[in-house]
């Protein structure tokens, strides 16, 4: 079973996070790309888990 690219999980709940929570998000995952970072590291699954936070159940 492959694991879930953390960048889907985060697009998935993009429309549940307060607008100030997706741009700083959008911002360290775009500075981490453009530093050569990939989209499936562990700061991009840091990025989800601190996203999750603000998503209601």
């Amino acid at each position: 079973m492959t694991k879930p690219n953390p960048m889907d999980e985060i697009l998935k709940i993009a429309d549940q996070l307060p607008m100030v929570v997706l741009e700083d998000i959008n911002k360290r995952i775009g500075d981490w790309l453009a530093m050569g970072g990939l989209s499936t590291d562990p700061y991009i699954e840091q990025q989800l888990r601190f996203a999750r936070r603000f998503v209601k159940e």
